[in-house]
């Protein structure tokens, strides 16, 4: 019995699911048929679309081909009119060249009608110049070759005395350069080595609180000055001179340090030998500390970097030199801007210029424990310190010990040159510079034909602007001799003068 009902169980389970499974497919077959037609529908749908939009793009196409046609046309309009403008404008042009050139053939006319004019003339003075010349015959008794002898010679007398005054002038000039590099050579000399003789320029005083103190100073048997002096190597002069104690030292840094030291002791009142060591030792750092500022500030107002510490401090120590009056220090700045500015005139290196121009006199610097020329030891000092090679040779040549090899070199020597010879800078005084160059343009006024002067070159060239209505070539020639005579007649004045005569002939026309 059960074996029945499972298999009456089994064969009904397998009658479920064939319906089941019959009743899915039946299913399917109706979804797919549905998607199918759905499918097609969405099908002719989108072709449909497609069709419309093949057809608004189509017209699209032909109303942009429209736009374009009739624009075309217009462009083509447009340049037609103005080749029709241009066309007028070269037509008139033409016309205008034409009557140009007939303009021009008539002045040719009129040229030609002058020029033959102007021979005509030419002769006739011709003529009247011989007339002339045979009426001067006649009258002085001379005929014209031996005039011109005459005259020759007295030429030549004139040029004989003129090349002897040249030649006075250069051999004046020449020695008074060498007294002048003598006299360099014996300062910088007496600045870098101790002697027994003093000068304005190697002394500095020093002022006491009353005459008591030079004892103190002085000390028992001499002990505390001569302490004072070993320690500094400079020399202490008291002598009746009242509250005051003379310093002399040619080495301008011993006797700054000397100075200090003494107003240090004058000030603190225990004064033995102990104590000056201390304070000599105290004034050495505080001028050392002084010297390096002072270089530091020189290089920074000169606008030049990079340059080694070492060097930067014995640039310092120009602080304390003078030559014939002026800082070297002062001195070495104002070449470095003059080198700087003509460099950049001239479109060369200016950081370079620069450069050269403050540290060319540092062999100044250095004492007399170095042997050398201050140019030997300064290119010694820029090799050391590993400085670019145009600025070792700016240092070497500017004073034309060697050649110069680079165009900075030949500015930082004429730096040089107008720092030393500016007005103020040395010896000769402002006024007397303005005066100078004053008198130079009323002498060149002072001439017939004469229209403008000026005064350039610190005084040393006068450049003379003539009327060239007026003034002739050969007649420029005498001018500039005439007034170079008067300049030696009636100023005094270093070196020599050169007077340039300038004659210009402008011709002008406008073009219409």
């Amino acid at each position: 019995m059960h074996f029945l009902y499972i298999l009456f169980a089994i064969v009904f389970g397998a009658g479920l699911s064939y319906f089941y499974f019959a009743s899915q497919s039946r299913k399917a077959l109706e979804l797919q048929k549905n998607a199918k037609a759905e499918a097609e529908a969405i099908l002719e749908k989108a072709r449909k679309e497609a069709e419309e939009q093949k057809k608004i793009k189509l017209l699209e196409a032909e109303n942009e081909a429209h736009k374009r046609k009739i624009e075309g046309e217009r462009e083509l309009k447009q340049r037609s009119i103005e080749l029709q403008k241009l066309e007028r404008r070269l037509i008139q042009r033409e016309e205008h060249l034409a009557r140009k050139l007939e303009s021009v053939e008539q002045k040719e006319k009129r040229l030609q009608e002058k020029e033959q004019e102007v021979a005509r003339l030419r002769e006739e003075l011709q003529q009247i110049r011989v007339q002339e010349i045979q009426k001067l015959e006649s009258l002085a008794g001379l005929t014209a070759d031996e005039a011109k002898t005459m005259l020759l010679k007295n030429l030549e007398n004139e040029l004989r005395h003129e090349k002897a005054l040249l030649i006075r002038k250069v051999e004046q000039e020449t020695k008074q350069d060498l007294e002048n590099r003598t006299r360099e050579i014996i300062v910088n000399a007496i600045q870098r080595y101790t002697a027994d003789h003093t000068a304005e320029a190697t002394v500095s005083i020093v002022p006491l609180p009353n005459d008591e103190m030079k004892g103190r100073i002085i000390g028992k048997e001499g002990r505390n000055v001569r302490m004072l002096e070993q320690l500094t190597g400079i020399d202490l002069i008291i002598d009746d001179t009242p509250e005051t104690v003379i310093i002399s030292g040619f080495d301008p840094v011993r006797r700054e340090i000397a100075r200090l030291a003494l107003e240090k002791l004058i000030l603190d009142g225990r004064i033995h030998p102990a104590r000056i060591e201390e304070m000599v030792e105290k004034a050495r750092r505080e001028v050392e500390e002084r010297v390096r500022e002072e270089g530091e500030q020189a290089v920074f107002e000169a606008g030049v970097h990079g340059i080694h510490p070492d060097l930067v401090r014995v640039l310092g120590r120009l602080k304390y030199r003078t030559s014939y009056g002026q800082n070297v220090l002062k001195h070495s700045i104002e070449v470095a801007h003059l080198a700087g500015l003509m460099a950049a005139e001239l479109g060369l290196d200016v950081a370079l210029a620069k450069r050269g121009g403050l540290l060319h006199d540092v062999g100044k610097a250095v004492t007399h424990e170095v042997e050398g020329s201050h140019v030997e030891i300064g290119v010694d000092l820029a090799r050391k310190y590993k400085e670019h090679p145009i600025v070792i040779n700016a240092i070497g040549a500017h004073h034309g010990d060697i050649e110069y090899t680079s165009p900075i070199s030949v500015l930082v020597g004429a730096a040089d040159a107008l720092s030393a010879a500016r007005p103020g800078a040395r010896r000769e005084s402002l006024d007397v510079y303005l005066k100078r160059l004053e008198r130079l343009e009323q002498i060149a006024c002072s001439f017939e034909g004469v229209d403008k002067s000026y005064a350039i070159q610190a005084g040393r060239e006068i450049r003379i602007i003539v009327k060239p209505e007026q003034v002739d070539d050969a007649e420029s020639i005498r001018v500039a001799k005439e007034i170079s005579k008067r300049i030696e007649g009636e100023l005094d004045y270093p070196g020599q003068i050169k007077v340039t005569v300038i004659r210009e002939t402008r011709a002008v026309e406008y073009a219409k």
